[in-house]
This record gives structure tokens, C-alpha cells and sequence, in this order.
């Protein structure tokens, strides 16, 4: 057994991450901190009775990476209704295009991005008439 149960997005500024996972994705938060000895805020993603999983956002350790790095951390991919709505809301809360959208062939559309802490994560949306 080996499913994955929570994540952890590292971040600097604390309060921008959840601004940015908050509006683009509608995820909130609680304050973990005081079990966690650091500015810790666990992000509820979704509805308890569909599928996913919760994580947290955690005051990052080191330094982030540099630019242009090959991936050093899980990437997390979040599941989306509305493909172009969620990528404009990412661009207006601060996000940038890491990997613009493709299509995965009668399965659904899929892209890359960076949150305002310089993170990756994908969107996804189901659709079999991708091409």
C-alpha cells in the first residue's frame, strides 16, 4: 500500500500562495502551525465525498530552485472542469505558463504552470474529443 494521502507545496510568501490556490482553485485553508513548529496551513481541495486528496502549504526549507531547473519534486496535478476559465484565473492571480495546453489524444487537455512561488503544477480536463 502505498496511496498517496496529502502533499506539501513549499512557498515563501505565505499569504500570496493561499491568495493564488484560493482564487484559482477555490482551495482553503486551516492554520497547522502550531503542530508543525512553522508557518504550516493545510488546504482542504475539495469536497470529502469526491475523489482527491488534501494537502498543505508549508514555509519552504531551503532555497527554491533556479529557473529553468529540471524538476526536483513531485508535481501535482489538479483536475479542472473548465480548461481556459482555470488558466486565465492562474494568469490573473500571478501565475505563469510553464507548458502550454496539449491535447492527450480522446482523453483530455493538459498544461503546466508556475504559482507565484515558482512551483510547477498541471491542470487537467477530461474531454474525449481532444486532438
Amino acid at each position: 500500500m502505498g496511496r498517496l494521502v496529502h502533499f506539501e507545496i513549499h512557498v515563501n510568501d505565505m499569504e500570496k500562495a493561499k491568495k493564488f490556490y484560493g482564487e484559482v482553485f477555490g482551495w482553503s485553508f486551516q492554520d497547522w502551525s502550531e503542530y508543525a513548529g512553522m508557518p504550516y496551513f493545510g488546504a482542504v481541495t475539495g469536497n470529502e465525498n469526491e475523489p482527491g486528496i488534501n494537502g498543505a502549504l508549508m514555509q519552504r526549507q531551503s532555497a527554491q530552485p533556479d529557473a529553468n531547473q529540471g524538476l526536483n519534486a513531485y508535481v501535482c496535478t489538479m483536475g479542472v472542469e473548465h480548461y481556459d476559465e482555470t488558466e486565465a484565473k492562474i494568469i490573473q492571480n500571478g501565475g505563469k505558463v510553464a507548458m502550454a495546453k496539449y491535447a492527450l489524444p480522446g482523453m483530455a487537455w493538459q498544461g503546466y504552470y508556475l504559482d507565484t512561488e515558482g512551483n510547477i503544477f498541471g491542470i487537467h480536463q477530461p474531454d474525449v474529443n481532444a486532438k
